[in-house]
């Protein structure tokens, strides 16, 4: 049985109203937490786990993160009702559809927006412009420079994610009183990657910022239900992001393309091939990236590729990846080893068998 066949056999086992859990428990699940769950109890545990981070913590704003990614909009849909508002980082790398996703949806559903954007910029943090300012290197040393690889996501991460956020939390709280927190909510899940599978928790408080993952025990299998429950799958003309219905689950058409949010293409962990694949789909965004790739090369700067590892320094990984970084690399928590974009475009004929091949890196075409 192939690894496609099976990951579908898997998906048709699993009927509406079954129960579902992971197959081993997260290091950081609490007692009691690793249990089977049907979606709608899933969706309770998933109050539960706000109603507790209300209860132990003074929490005086509540604010959902929505990447546009098919994580957060399922965390932000689901708590809607329930939050201040939405906040989106837009980080200025990213495609310009999934900004426009998030501004429209969080319209529809008549919440406050708050859109951030870091202080520096990703061109100026590759060309080298950022200097940085504390520290026994400030007004001394670049930051950065030249695309990054896994050793600079930690840097980019740093800057394009959690600065704007970290600045957002100041913010809201300037003349709160000390005890006064903030929420931010979140989509991680433990059966997203091993990384998230290790690390993740329901509630994790840093200072005066509590993260909060209500979704952080729901499997594969309950994203799929809650998406066929709340999309409209009805044959018609559907509304711009399927929002056809008041309570229908909206649908980013960059996360069909590329199976991601595409609100961030620092390059960090990109796969090969993959600026081919957002060509293909968003040859303005990827313009945009090769212009920056020709800047860097005039400046003469040895990483000078966007999504290649540079020629010098580790090949480590620079530590666990961002909270807000879904898409970067990990296994599975379920063990699947799911096909490659690639495939699943030409299997759902988005791209012919020929321009599969085409965008195969060279040796894999044979």
């Amino acid at each position: 049985m192939t690894a496609r066949t099976k990951k579908k056999q898997e998906v048709l086992e699993m009927f509406p109203g079954m129960p579902d859990l992971l197959p081993k428990a997260p290091p950081k699940a609490v007692s009691g937490e690793h249990v089977a769950r049907t979606l709608d109890e899933a969706i309770a545990r998933s109050h539960e786990i706000l109603d507790q981070a209300l209860a132990e913590h003074t929490i005086v704003v509540t604010i959902s993160l929505f990447s546009g990614g098919n994580d957060s909009v399922i965390a932000s849909h689901l708590l809607r009702g329930r939050v201040n508002a939405i906040a989106h980082v837009n980080t200025g790398t990213g495609i310009p559809a999934t900004t426009t996703h998030v501004r429209d949806v969080t319209a529809a559903w008549n919440l406050p927006l708050h859109e951030l954007h870091p202080r520096d910029s990703y061109e100026d943090l590759v060309l080298g412009r950022v200097i940085a300012r504390t520290g026994p290197n400030a007004g001394k040393r670049q930051v950065w420079k030249g695309f990054p690889g896994p050793a600079g996501h930690r840097v980019m991460y740093r800057r394009l994610k959690d600065e704007p956020l970290m600045r957002l939390r100041a913010q809201l709280l300037d003349s709160r009183p000390r005890s006064a927190k903030v929420a931010y909510l979140g989509g991680m899940r433990w059966a997203e990657t091993q990384r998230r599978f290790r690390n993740a928790e329901a509630i994790d408080v840093q200072g005066r910022l509590v993260w909060v993952s209500p979704l952080v025990h729901w499997t594969d299998a309950h994203m799929r239900e809650y998406r066929a429950r709340h999309r409209c799958q009805q044959d018609h003309e559907h509304a711009n992001h399927r929002l056809c219905t008041p309570d229908a689950l909206p649908l980013n058409e960059v996360t069909e393309h590329l199976h991601m949010s595409g609100e961030c293409l620092c390059g960090a962990y990109a796969k090969p091939g993959e600026l081919d694949e957002i060509e293909f789909f968003y040859p303005e965004t990827a313009a945009r990236l090769r212009a920056l790739e020709e800047q860097a090369e005039q400046a003469g700067l040895l990483a000078c590729r966007w999504g290649r590892k540079p020629p010098t320094g580790t090949a480590s990984e620079s530590g666990p990846a961002g909270r807000l970084c879904s898409s970067c690399p990990g296994t599975s928590a379920s063990g699947d080893d799911s096909d490659t974009l690639l495939d699943a475009w030409r299997d759902a004929g988005l791209i012919t068998t020929q321009q599969h091949a085409n965008f195969l890196r060279p040796g894999d075409a044979a």
